[in-house]
Protein backbone atom coordinates (compact mmCIF):
# COMPACT_ATOMS: atom_id res chain seq x y z
CA UNK A 1 0.00 0.00 0.00
CA UNK A 2 1.59 3.87 -0.82
CA UNK A 3 1.27 6.85 1.45
CA UNK A 4 -0.70 9.76 1.10
CA UNK A 5 2.75 11.81 0.02
CA UNK A 6 0.81 15.29 -0.47
CA UNK A 7 -0.38 15.07 3.48
CA UNK A 8 2.99 14.22 4.21
CA UNK A 9 4.61 17.15 2.39
CA UNK A 10 1.85 18.98 4.39
CA UNK A 11 3.32 17.78 7.30
CA UNK A 12 6.87 18.36 6.76
CA UNK A 13 6.68 22.17 5.45
CA UNK A 14 3.92 23.87 8.15
CA UNK A 15 6.57 25.15 10.62
CA UNK A 16 6.34 23.98 14.04
CA UNK A 17 9.46 24.66 16.49
CA UNK A 18 9.27 23.29 19.97
CA UNK A 19 7.49 25.51 22.17
CA UNK A 20 5.44 27.49 18.67
CA UNK A 21 3.52 23.91 17.30
CA UNK A 22 0.16 25.82 16.91
CA UNK A 23 0.48 25.37 13.12
CA UNK A 24 1.44 22.01 13.12
CA UNK A 25 -1.69 21.26 15.70
CA UNK A 26 -4.42 23.29 13.29
CA UNK A 27 -3.22 20.96 10.37
CA UNK A 28 -3.84 17.68 12.20
CA UNK A 29 -7.05 18.87 14.12
CA UNK A 30 -8.26 19.37 10.48
CA UNK A 31 -6.96 15.96 8.90
CA UNK A 32 -8.60 13.94 12.04
CA UNK A 33 -11.82 15.79 11.71
CA UNK A 34 -14.52 12.77 12.38
CA UNK A 35 -12.25 10.47 12.29
CA UNK A 36 -11.57 9.93 16.22
CA UNK A 37 -13.89 9.68 19.61
CA UNK A 38 -12.23 12.94 21.38
CA UNK A 39 -9.75 15.68 20.54
CA UNK A 40 -8.42 17.65 22.52
CA UNK A 41 -5.04 20.07 23.74
CA UNK A 42 -3.77 20.12 27.64
CA UNK A 43 -2.12 23.29 28.96
CA UNK A 44 1.09 22.67 27.54
CA UNK A 45 0.18 22.49 24.09
CA UNK A 46 0.09 18.44 23.84
CA UNK A 47 -2.66 17.34 21.27
CA UNK A 48 -4.40 14.15 22.37
CA UNK A 49 -6.74 12.00 20.13
CA UNK A 50 -8.95 9.48 21.67
CA UNK A 51 -10.45 6.12 20.28
CA UNK A 52 -12.33 3.95 22.48
CA UNK A 53 -11.59 0.49 22.75
CA UNK A 54 -13.68 -2.58 24.02
CA UNK A 55 -12.74 -2.04 27.33
CA UNK A 56 -11.92 1.02 30.02
CA UNK A 57 -9.80 -1.40 31.57
CA UNK A 58 -6.32 -0.50 30.32
CA UNK A 59 -4.87 2.34 28.45
CA UNK A 60 -2.67 2.93 25.65
CA UNK A 61 -0.91 6.17 24.39
CA UNK A 62 1.28 6.29 21.27
CA UNK A 63 3.50 9.41 20.86
CA UNK A 64 4.69 11.58 17.73
CA UNK A 65 6.12 14.63 18.93
CA UNK A 66 5.17 17.70 16.46
CA UNK A 67 7.87 20.28 16.84
CA UNK A 68 10.63 20.75 14.86
CA UNK A 69 14.31 21.95 15.32
CA UNK A 70 15.02 25.76 14.64
CA UNK A 71 15.90 29.05 15.79
CA UNK A 72 14.85 31.71 17.98
CA UNK A 73 15.76 35.93 17.34
CA UNK A 74 17.74 36.06 19.93
CA UNK A 75 19.30 39.83 18.61
CA UNK A 76 19.21 42.44 15.57
CA UNK A 77 22.40 44.47 15.08
CA UNK A 78 22.56 47.91 13.93
CA UNK A 79 22.68 46.32 10.30
CA UNK A 80 19.80 44.41 10.64
CA UNK A 81 21.26 41.06 10.53
CA UNK A 82 19.71 38.61 12.96
CA UNK A 83 21.79 36.73 15.86
CA UNK A 84 20.12 33.63 16.43
CA UNK A 85 19.46 31.01 19.39
CA UNK A 86 19.54 27.36 18.21
CA UNK A 87 16.42 25.69 19.72
CA UNK A 88 17.03 21.78 19.60
CA UNK A 89 20.40 20.00 18.45
CA UNK A 90 22.40 21.18 15.49
CA UNK A 91 25.31 20.19 13.77
CA UNK A 92 26.92 23.58 12.50
CA UNK A 93 28.35 22.62 9.32
CA UNK A 94 24.71 22.12 8.09
CA UNK A 95 23.56 25.48 8.65
CA UNK A 96 26.16 26.82 5.35
CA UNK A 97 24.18 28.68 2.51
CA UNK A 98 20.63 27.64 3.67
CA UNK A 99 17.47 29.92 3.26
CA UNK A 100 15.18 30.03 6.64
CA UNK A 101 11.64 31.64 7.87
CA UNK A 102 11.85 34.07 10.51
CA UNK A 103 7.73 34.29 11.98
CA UNK A 104 7.23 37.51 13.22
CA UNK A 105 4.23 39.78 12.21
CA UNK A 106 4.97 38.55 9.11
CA UNK A 107 7.20 35.54 7.24
CA UNK A 108 10.17 36.71 6.12
CA UNK A 109 12.56 34.77 4.30
CA UNK A 110 16.43 34.85 4.95
CA UNK A 111 19.99 33.36 3.93
CA UNK A 112 22.49 31.46 7.07
CA UNK A 113 25.16 33.56 6.55
CA UNK A 114 28.86 33.57 7.57
CA UNK A 115 32.70 34.45 6.89
CA UNK A 116 33.33 34.14 3.25
CA UNK A 117 35.91 31.41 2.87
CA UNK A 118 37.93 33.77 0.51
CA UNK A 119 38.93 36.21 3.53
CA UNK A 120 39.16 33.29 5.59
CA UNK A 121 42.81 32.85 7.49
CA UNK A 122 44.18 28.95 7.18
CA UNK A 123 43.31 28.42 10.93
CA UNK A 124 39.78 29.33 9.95
CA UNK A 125 39.45 27.59 7.09
CA UNK A 126 39.80 24.01 8.84
CA UNK A 127 38.49 24.95 12.70
CA UNK A 128 34.91 23.29 12.12
CA UNK A 129 32.68 26.06 12.21
CA UNK A 130 30.22 27.14 14.83
CA UNK A 131 26.85 28.26 15.80
CA UNK A 132 28.11 31.72 16.75
CA UNK A 133 29.77 31.61 13.14
CA UNK A 134 25.89 31.96 11.61
CA UNK A 135 23.63 34.59 11.42
CA UNK A 136 20.21 35.40 9.36
CA UNK A 137 20.34 38.21 6.49
CA UNK A 138 17.35 39.33 5.79
CA UNK A 139 18.51 41.41 2.61
CA UNK A 140 16.55 44.44 4.54
CA UNK A 141 18.10 47.53 6.85
CA UNK A 142 17.21 47.63 10.51
CA UNK A 143 15.06 50.28 10.44
CA UNK A 144 12.58 47.48 7.87
CA UNK A 145 13.34 44.48 9.76
CA UNK A 146 12.72 45.73 13.36
CA UNK A 147 9.12 46.70 11.54
CA UNK A 148 8.41 42.92 11.87
CA UNK A 149 10.90 41.34 13.41
CA UNK A 150 11.73 41.18 17.43
CA UNK A 151 13.36 39.49 19.69
CA UNK A 152 12.24 35.44 20.51
CA UNK A 153 10.40 34.95 16.81
CA UNK A 154 10.87 31.30 15.85
CA UNK A 155 13.03 30.85 12.79
CA UNK A 156 12.04 27.54 10.91
CA UNK A 157 13.99 25.80 7.87
CA UNK A 158 12.76 26.36 4.66
CA UNK A 159 13.12 23.25 2.84
CA UNK A 160 10.21 21.81 -0.11
CA UNK A 161 9.48 18.22 0.73
CA UNK A 162 10.81 16.28 -2.56
CA UNK A 163 10.08 13.01 -3.75
CA UNK A 164 13.58 11.21 -4.58
CA UNK A 165 12.91 7.39 -6.09
CA UNK A 166 11.63 5.15 -3.11
CA UNK A 167 12.71 7.73 -0.63
CA UNK A 168 11.01 11.50 0.65
CA UNK A 169 13.53 14.33 1.41
CA UNK A 170 13.02 17.38 3.14
CA UNK A 171 13.62 19.25 6.51
CA UNK A 172 11.61 18.17 9.45
CA UNK A 173 11.49 14.76 8.38
CA UNK A 174 12.21 14.20 11.90
CA UNK A 175 9.89 14.22 13.49
CA UNK A 176 6.86 14.87 11.05
CA UNK A 177 6.69 11.72 9.48
CA UNK A 178 5.91 10.19 12.62
CA UNK A 179 2.87 12.83 13.24
CA UNK A 180 1.86 11.26 9.58
CA UNK A 181 1.69 8.12 10.75
CA UNK A 182 0.24 8.50 13.68
CA UNK A 183 -2.54 10.44 11.64
CA UNK A 184 -2.69 7.78 9.31
CA UNK A 185 -2.98 5.12 11.85
CA UNK A 186 -5.45 6.88 13.64
CA UNK A 187 -7.80 7.17 10.54
CA UNK A 188 -6.96 3.72 9.02
CA UNK A 189 -8.60 2.03 12.36
CA UNK A 190 -11.85 4.25 12.35
CA UNK A 191 -14.46 1.66 12.41
CA UNK A 192 -12.04 -1.27 13.59
CA UNK A 193 -12.12 -2.43 17.27
CA UNK A 194 -9.32 -2.22 19.14
CA UNK A 195 -8.92 -3.69 22.76
CA UNK A 196 -8.02 -1.06 25.14
CA UNK A 197 -8.75 2.52 24.73
CA UNK A 198 -6.16 4.44 22.91
CA UNK A 199 -4.97 8.08 23.50
CA UNK A 200 -2.95 9.28 20.47
CA UNK A 201 -0.87 12.21 21.42
CA UNK A 202 0.86 14.96 19.24
CA UNK A 203 3.65 16.24 21.61
CA UNK A 204 5.60 19.18 22.08
CA UNK A 205 9.25 20.34 23.20
CA UNK A 206 10.48 16.77 22.39
CA UNK A 207 13.29 18.64 20.87
CA UNK A 208 14.55 20.27 23.90
CA UNK A 209 13.74 17.59 26.22
CA UNK A 210 11.03 15.30 25.88
CA UNK A 211 8.85 17.97 28.13
CA UNK A 212 5.45 17.54 26.46
CA UNK A 213 5.35 13.48 26.96
CA UNK A 214 6.15 13.91 30.37
CA UNK A 215 2.87 16.03 30.88
CA UNK A 216 0.76 14.16 28.60
CA UNK A 217 1.59 10.53 30.48
CA UNK A 218 1.31 11.90 33.56
CA UNK A 219 -2.21 12.87 32.71
CA UNK A 220 -2.92 9.71 31.09
CA UNK A 221 -1.22 7.32 33.08
CA UNK A 222 -1.34 4.47 30.19
CA UNK A 223 -0.25 0.59 30.97
CA UNK A 224 1.19 0.59 28.08
CA UNK A 225 3.33 3.36 25.60
CA UNK A 226 4.62 3.52 22.20
CA UNK A 227 6.65 6.34 20.77
CA UNK A 228 6.80 6.95 17.16
CA UNK A 229 9.97 8.93 15.89
CA UNK A 230 12.71 9.22 13.63
CA UNK A 231 16.52 7.15 14.16
CA UNK A 232 19.62 7.24 12.36
CA UNK A 233 20.05 5.51 9.01
CA UNK A 234 24.04 5.81 8.48
CA UNK A 235 24.03 3.32 6.00
CA UNK A 236 25.60 5.72 3.50
CA UNK A 237 29.75 5.66 2.69
CA UNK A 238 32.68 5.12 5.25
CA UNK A 239 30.07 3.65 7.65
CA UNK A 240 30.91 0.37 9.75
CA UNK A 241 28.52 -1.93 9.88
CA UNK A 242 28.00 -1.53 13.77
CA UNK A 243 27.80 2.01 13.47
CA UNK A 244 24.74 2.05 10.81
CA UNK A 245 22.06 1.64 13.48
CA UNK A 246 19.29 1.29 10.72
CA UNK A 247 19.09 0.95 6.76
CA UNK A 248 16.93 2.56 4.82
CA UNK A 249 14.55 0.15 2.94
CA UNK A 250 15.26 -2.73 5.67
CA UNK A 251 11.37 -1.77 7.07
CA UNK A 252 10.09 -0.86 10.47
CA UNK A 253 12.68 0.00 13.15
CA UNK A 254 11.66 -2.18 16.56
CA UNK A 255 13.52 -0.37 19.04
CA UNK A 256 16.15 -2.09 21.94
CA UNK A 257 17.29 0.80 23.37
CA UNK A 258 18.52 4.33 22.67
CA UNK A 259 20.11 6.94 24.95
CA UNK A 260 17.28 7.53 27.34
CA UNK A 261 15.17 3.96 27.55
CA UNK A 262 15.88 0.34 27.65
CA UNK A 263 12.24 -1.24 26.10
CA UNK A 264 10.50 -3.49 27.77
CA UNK A 265 11.41 -6.19 26.13
CA UNK A 266 7.67 -8.06 26.41
CA UNK A 267 6.97 -5.02 23.82
CA UNK A 268 9.99 -6.16 21.85
CA UNK A 269 8.85 -9.35 21.70
CA UNK A 270 5.59 -8.65 20.91
CA UNK A 271 6.34 -6.15 18.48
CA UNK A 272 8.50 -8.61 16.49
CA UNK A 273 6.00 -11.57 16.63
CA UNK A 274 3.18 -9.15 15.11
CA UNK A 275 5.39 -7.92 12.48
CA UNK A 276 6.38 -11.28 11.37
CA UNK A 277 2.32 -12.92 11.49
CA UNK A 278 1.37 -9.94 9.44
CA UNK A 279 4.63 -10.42 7.08
CA UNK A 280 6.07 -6.51 7.84
CA UNK A 281 9.96 -6.25 7.03
CA UNK A 282 11.42 -4.79 10.30
CA UNK A 283 14.62 -4.22 11.98
CA UNK A 284 16.28 -4.02 15.51
CA UNK A 285 17.50 -0.54 16.29
CA UNK A 286 20.05 0.08 18.97
CA UNK A 287 20.75 4.05 19.08
CA UNK A 288 23.80 4.46 21.91
CA UNK A 289 23.09 8.29 21.84
CA UNK A 290 20.20 10.11 21.67
CA UNK A 291 16.46 9.82 23.27
CA UNK A 292 12.82 9.87 22.58
CA UNK A 293 9.25 10.52 24.31
CA UNK A 294 9.43 6.73 24.88
CA UNK A 295 11.60 7.79 28.12
CA UNK A 296 9.35 10.40 29.30
CA UNK A 297 6.16 7.99 28.66
CA UNK A 298 7.81 4.91 30.40
CA UNK A 299 8.60 6.88 33.51
CA UNK A 300 6.08 9.36 34.17
CA UNK A 301 2.90 6.80 34.44
CA UNK A 302 2.49 6.28 37.99
CA UNK A 303 3.58 2.10 37.94
CA UNK A 304 5.70 3.03 34.50
CA UNK A 305 4.69 1.46 31.30
CA UNK A 306 5.30 -1.81 29.44
CA UNK A 307 7.22 0.60 26.59
CA UNK A 308 8.22 0.47 23.02
CA UNK A 309 9.34 2.52 20.05
CA UNK A 310 8.63 2.51 16.39
CA UNK A 311 11.35 4.27 14.11
CA UNK A 312 11.30 5.33 10.67
CA UNK A 313 14.97 5.22 9.76
CA UNK A 314 16.45 8.58 8.35
CA UNK A 315 19.66 9.66 6.48
CA UNK A 316 20.50 13.25 6.89
CA UNK A 317 18.73 13.47 10.33
CA UNK A 318 18.80 16.99 12.07
CA UNK A 319 19.27 18.58 9.14
CA UNK A 320 17.60 20.30 5.98
CA UNK A 321 17.51 17.37 3.82
CA UNK A 322 16.28 14.34 5.95
CA UNK A 323 15.80 11.41 3.93
CA UNK A 324 13.37 8.61 4.39
CA UNK A 325 11.92 5.67 2.77
CA UNK A 326 8.29 5.70 1.35
CA UNK A 327 7.82 1.60 2.24
CA UNK A 328 9.68 2.08 5.75
CA UNK A 329 6.94 4.62 6.50
CA UNK A 330 4.20 2.17 5.14
CA UNK A 331 5.70 -0.13 7.57
CA UNK A 332 5.26 1.80 10.22
CA UNK A 333 2.06 2.73 9.92
CA UNK A 334 1.07 -1.11 9.53
CA UNK A 335 3.16 -2.19 12.57
CA UNK A 336 0.93 0.64 14.54
CA UNK A 337 -1.88 -1.01 13.59
CA UNK A 338 -1.76 -4.53 14.18
CA UNK A 339 0.00 -3.83 17.44
CA UNK A 340 -2.72 -1.89 18.53
CA UNK A 341 -5.86 -4.44 17.58
CA UNK A 342 -3.62 -7.58 19.12
CA UNK A 343 -2.57 -5.98 22.43
CA UNK A 344 -5.31 -8.56 24.60
CA UNK A 345 -3.56 -11.64 22.82
CA UNK A 346 -0.78 -11.57 24.23
CA UNK A 347 0.73 -12.42 27.63
CA UNK A 348 1.89 -9.14 29.63
CA UNK A 349 3.67 -11.10 32.56
CA UNK A 350 7.21 -11.49 34.12
CA UNK A 351 8.61 -14.42 32.52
Amino acid sequence: MSINVSLLKACCEVPGISGFEQKVRELITKDLKGAVDQLYTDHMGNLIAVKKGKSSEKKVMAAAHMDEIGFMVKAIDDNGFVRIQTIGGFDPKTLTAQRVIVHGKKDVIGVMGSKPIHIMTPEERVKPPQIGDYFVDLGLPKEEVVKYIEIGNPITRLSELIEMGDCVNSKSIDNRVAVFVLLETLKELKGKEIPYDFYGVFTVQEEVGTRGAHVAAHHINPDFSLCIDTTIAFDTPGAKPEEMVTKLGDGVGIKIMDGGTICDYRMISYMKEQATKANIKFQLEILPAGGTDTAGMQRMATNGTIAGAVSIPTRHIHSHIEMANKHDIRANIDLMKVCLENLATYDWSFK
